[in-house]
């Protein structure tokens, strides 16, 4: 008889997991609470909504995003497969066009003949043969439980940025290039000299804020890789500039030198009728986004498709609570993937899926847990969650120093950043040929 698992949640994390499982002949029942009720962050009833930006970070190689993206195509993954087929230009950066991406995921799921797809609120958690990947805006209902279940959980507030209409841009100001010209001219600059700078600043550092739920006042604590524009702002007026409008590697055509600042666009969609506002994450009134942002050259009479938002997060205290297979140390095969686990990031939280996915796969076929090197990116991720430092455990998402330095010395960074990640894929190719022997 055909083993069964479920799998609560339809987000990234979920839709991997449920993928890694069903690929391993396990029948599978998949718990999405939308669209009969939906998350202050999601809006669509497709799977693997995307709620903030559209972009899946670098593409090549010798990044930690490229490396990840690579590691996760190795096992077999589902949405890697989906985002290179609904990209958008974004120069070095693997973006999507979300909608198309989130249909493609949920034809994929919902086509698979051991997956069975069920729409409703889980309310009680399954006592074993299960992944918990209800993300970081889990219902009350179940977030009481998982609470019940774990103990101690953790809160920060994360948030997103506006979008706005391509054609309501002036042309006049913005210009087409990506930084160090990098692959193609896929961004819009907005440039700024240094009154402008200064005013925009300003403006922005006293803007009104939108006023917090009375029961997250006390809790409020912004994560440091998904700040707030306003925030980062009020830590000094050159903050900005050396961070998400920071000029380096741009030229501004009109005047043929590197603007004081600049604002950067990404598209949204394919047809680019769409872009967001790059590292502008705002917690500011609606209101307040069209005055200050509307400062910005380029932007005066923009068309404001989407406004920023800001809501709160949960993660757990993984380092107490999980293995490097995700799994709850003490439990019947209960496994925990995705942001609520402490990975930061949209394929983090798709590649904590994989890992969960195969090793429940692996648990219910009698076989070892899937637990990867820490010599891989996805191995040193799920090292991190399981092993990290618990007096602070913060939100980690993939990045070089996650893993072990190269013997030799190469000076030059991005050669030797390839040649870390050129070892990490090696060290991945051998242990998943260990596995295949199990």
């Amino acid at each position: 008889m055909t083993e069964h698992a479920i799998v609560i949640g339809g987000g990234l994390a979920g839709c991997e997991a449920a993928w890694q499982l069903a690929g391993a002949g396990i029948a599978v029942t998949l718990y999405e609470m939308k669209p009969h009720r939906y998350s202050p962050a999601h809006h669509h009833e497709g799977l693997a909504e995307l709620v903030c930006s559209n972009s899946l970070k670098a593409s090549r190689l010798g990044s930690a995003g490229g490396l990840l993206k690579t590691e996760m195509e190795m096992q077999g993954s589902l949405l890697v497969r989906c985002a290179k087929a609904c990209a958008v230009a974004a120069g070095g950066a693997l973006a999507v066009d979300r909608e198309q991406f989130s249909a493609m995921v949920t034809q994929e799921i919902t086509s698979h003949p051991l997956i069975t797809v069920i729409r409703e609120e889980l309310t009680a958690l399954p006592e074993r043969n299960a992944v918990i990947a209800t993300g970081p805006l889990t219902s009350d209902a179940l977030a009481a439980q998982i609470e019940q279940l774990c103990g101690s959980r953790l809160s920060f507030f994360d948030a997103a940025a506006p979008v706005v209409a391509a054609d309501s841009l002036d042309q006049s100001l913005v210009f087409a290039q990506s930084r160090y010209d990098r692959g193609d001219a896929d961004y819009l600059n907005c440039p700024m000299n240094k009154e402008e700078y200064e005013a925009f600043w300003e403006a922005l550092v006293h803007a009104e804020k939108a006023p917090l739920h009375e029961h997250d006042k006390d809790a409020f604590r912004v994560y440091e890789g998904c700040m707030p524009v306003e925030v980062l702002a009020s830590r000094g007026i050159d903050t900005l500039r050396y961070g998400p409008l920071k000029p380096v590697g741009l030229r501004d055509p009109r005047t043929d030198r590197r603007p004081y600042a600049a604002v950067q666009l990404r598209r949204e969609n394919k047809e680019g009728t769409m872009f967001n506002l790059v590292g502008f994450q705002t917690n500011l009134k609606f209101g307040e986004q069209k005055r200050v942002f509307g400062m910005i050259p380029g932007l005066q009479n923009a068309e404001f498709l989407r406004y920023g938002v800001m809501h709160r997060n949960f993660f757990l205290d993984s380092p107490r609570l999980l293995d490097a297979d995700y799994s709850l140390r003490g439990s019947e095969n209960l496994f925990f993937a995705g942001q609520m686990t402490g990975v930061e990031g949209y394929m983090e939280s798709a590649a904590s899926g994989i890992i969960a996915g195969k090793s429940l796969a692996r648990r219910l076929q009698g076989k070892m847990p899937y637990i990867l090197p820490k010599g891989t990116m996805m191995g040193a991720l799920a090292d991190y969650v399981s092993g990290g430092c618990t007096a602070e455990f913060q939100p980690m998402g993939a990045n070089m120093g996650l893993l072990p330095p190269l013997t030799e010395r190469v000076r030059d960074k991005q050669l030797r950043y390839l040649r870390v990640a050129e070892q990490a894929v090696s060290v991945l190719e051998k242990a998943l040929a260990e596995l295949e022997k199990e």
